[in-house]
This record gives C-alpha cells, sequence and structure tokens, in this order.
C-alpha cells in the first residue's frame, strides 16, 4: 500500500555542504535543488495538503496530462496572442534558448526515490517545480543572480521551505559587499510581495496562460517589481559584463 506522502527527513550537512558548492558555481542548479530538498522538512506535505482543499485540486489531478507537458508544446505556446501569459513565458524561456525540462533535469539527481508514494502527491511535487520560471514571467524577476534571489524570497514567503530560506540567507550575504544593508529590504520587499499574493502553488495554470499577462498579473496580485529593477540597473552599472 503507497503512503499518502512523505516528509523529508532533514539533513543539514548535505544542505551545508552542497550550499558551499552552490557558492562557489552559482550556475550548478542541481545544488540548489540539493539543499531545498536536505532541508524541505514539511514544507512540501503541508503544501500539498493546502492544495488538497482547494477547487483547483480535483480538476488539475484529473487530467491526462501535467504542466510541464504543456510547457514543452512551444508551438501552442508560440501561437498565443501576443501580450499572453503563455506567449510571454514562451519569450522568456525559448528566446534565451532554455528548455522547460532543464529544472526535470537539474532536480533529477537530487530527487528521493517516489515508489512508494502517491501518485498524486508526486503529481504535486513535480508542478511546484515546473511552476518556477511561471513565476519568473509573472513577477518579472530576471534570471540574473539578484533577480534569482528576489523570486527565492517570493517562493519562501509562498512555500516556507527551510532550504529556500537558506539559500536567500545566503544570497543577501553575499550581496551585502555592493548593496550593504540595502539588500535587505530589496530581499525583504520580495517576500512581501510573495505574502501578498495569491496562493500560487494551486493556480490553474493551463486556463491562465492564454490570458493577457498583465490581466493574470492583477488576479493574483503580482506587483511590478520596481525595488528590484532599479537595483539591478545599479549594480549592473557598477558590473558590467
Amino acid at each position: 500500500m503507497k503512503n499518502a506522502y512523505r516528509q523529508q527527513r532533514m539533513q543539514p550537512r548535505v544542505a551545508f555542504k552542497a550550499l558551499r558548492e552552490l557558492i562557489a558555481n552559482p550556475e550548478d542548479t542541481p545544488k540548489v535543488f540539493e539543499v531545498i530538498r536536505a532541508l524541505s522538512g514539511p514544507s512540501l506535505v503541508k503544501a500539498y495538503r493546502r492544495f488538497m482543499t482547494t477547487p483547483s485540486a480535483k480538476q488539475i489531478l484529473s487530467r491526462d496530462h501535467d504542466l510541464i507537458d504543456v510547457l514543452r508544446d512551444r508551438e501552442t505556446l508560440r501561437a498565443l496572442p501576443a501580450g499572453s501569459f503563455g506567449r510571454r513565458y514562451y519569450d522568456f524561456i525559448y528566446g534565451e534558448s532554455l528548455s522547460a525540462d532543464g529544472l526535470v533535469e537539474a532536480s533529477a539527481n537530487a530527487d528521493a526515490s517516489v515508489e512508494d508514494l502517491d501518485p498524486n502527491f508526486v503529481r504535486f511535487g513535480d508542478r511546484i517545480r515546473d511552476q518556477h520560471d511561471l513565476w519568473h514571467t509573472l513577477t518579472q524577476y530576471g534570471r540574473d543572480e539578484l533577480g534569482e534571489l528576489c523570486l527565492l524570497a517570493f517562493t519562501y514567503a509562498q512555500m516556507r521551505n527551510r532550504g529556500v530560506g537558506l539559500i536567500v540567507l545566503a544570497g543577501m550575504y553575499q550581496f551585502r559587499e555592493f548593496f550593504g544593508n540595502r539588500i535587505v529590504s530589496i530581499v525583504w520587499g520580495a517576500f512581501q510581495d510573495g505574502r501578498r499574493a495569491s496562493w500560487l502553488p494551486a493556480e490553474d495554470w493551463e486556463r491562465l496562460l492564454p490570458l493577457p499577462i498583465d490581466d493574470v498579473r492583477r488576479i493574483l496580485a503580482i506587483p511590478e517589481p520596481k525595488t528590484y529593477r532599479s537595483a539591478k540597473l545599479e549594480y549592473l552599472a557598477a558590473n558590467p559584463a
């Protein structure tokens, strides 16, 4: 008989080792998943329980496809109207020669065995992973290091995963050299935006993708990232590529 779900055992030594390696190489995305998984504790279980109480859960889980299948469909995304959420996602991902499968590949080595878990719990966990670049698109936090840091602060507000929180703290420490204590207010603003927004893990993204992106932002209470944008411009001006 399958378990409904399994709470991840906390592994602080694994998390801090992976964090050190991530700091040494910020492009090593699999280490992000190692940190998150090592310190996830009850966060995913709590999120799943919350998800299952929402009106969208039954409809989402009854589908014969997963979110990643929709995000892989380049032709359908490209055919959406200019200014739609889905078309903006397409431009964000495929315009930078990325792939919807990038996070799937990066998380593969960090994933624990799921053979004894409820398939719905596994699908929910995968759906959380696959939403990351949709959140990038909506929040307008870029793929630069400061943008990733702000999105992780936003994500921590939504999911309360300790691993995400640890990466945010490490990122803030690194950016203090340039921003000083202002980095606290920059990241705190992203965290507050995540608190005020709708709870994104339960959103029916398939339904939202064809809609104008400004309407989706309004529906989900996601504001313009003005503080991040100005801080990014300041940082780039002082650190040209």
